[in-house]
């Protein structure tokens, strides 16, 4: 199948409890499962979107996260900005347009729900990553110490240590 054919397959949808296990990419982000499971129960009540890519016979490809509110007012306020985060294509659907259908549809959510900033971190070691977003209208406006942690799938606190710069959109009025 070209790109053009699966690419045309792909379902882009928010999750359901069913697909919290396929996050996890057959356990390379296992230890995100705590972490997952919580993002899920904050999207039940209103305060967060997980946005999948879902390719028949394939399953899941992509994922994005999108925090509406936060206690960082500066990345999402419930109001004004919503915040993406864990955005993940599977390699070897990379580079054919679904990064940037799946954000298009994040921005598009967000716009519905009358916000007008999407903000996230990227990674400094990441220049692929950062030149996407640059491409899609994103500019840096701060560093980030990208210190945050999260208790593993096995109980244990992790800390992570990722400097980031932070981007924003305007995509509303």
């Amino acid at each position: 199948m070209d790109r053009t054919e699966w690419l045309s397959e792909v379902t882009l949808r928010t999750a359901a409890e069913s697909d919290l296990p396929a996050l996890e990419w057959d356990g390379e982000y296992i230890h995100f499962r705590r972490l997952y499971r919580q993002v899920y129960e904050s999207t039940i009540d209103g305060r967060a979107v997980i946005w999948i890519a879902d390719l028949p016979y394939s399953g899941l490809i992509g994922q994005v996260f999108v925090q509406l509110t936060s206690g960082r007012r500066e990345l999402a306020d419930g109001v004004q900005r919503g915040y993406i985060y864990g955005f993940r294509v599977k390699p070897e659907f990379r580079r054919n347009g679904l990064g940037s259908r799946m954000l298009e549809k994040v921005e598009e959510d967000l716009r519905s729900r009358q916000f007008v900033w999407c903000t996230l971190n990227v990674s400094q070691d990441n220049p692929e990553a950062m030149e996407f977003y640059h491409r899609h209208g994103y500019t840096t406006v701060a560093d980030e110490p990208g210190r945050w942690t999260y208790i593993d799938h096995l109980g244990n606190m992790r800390e992570v240590h990722e400097p980031a710069f932070r981007m924003e959109k305007q995509i509303g009025r």
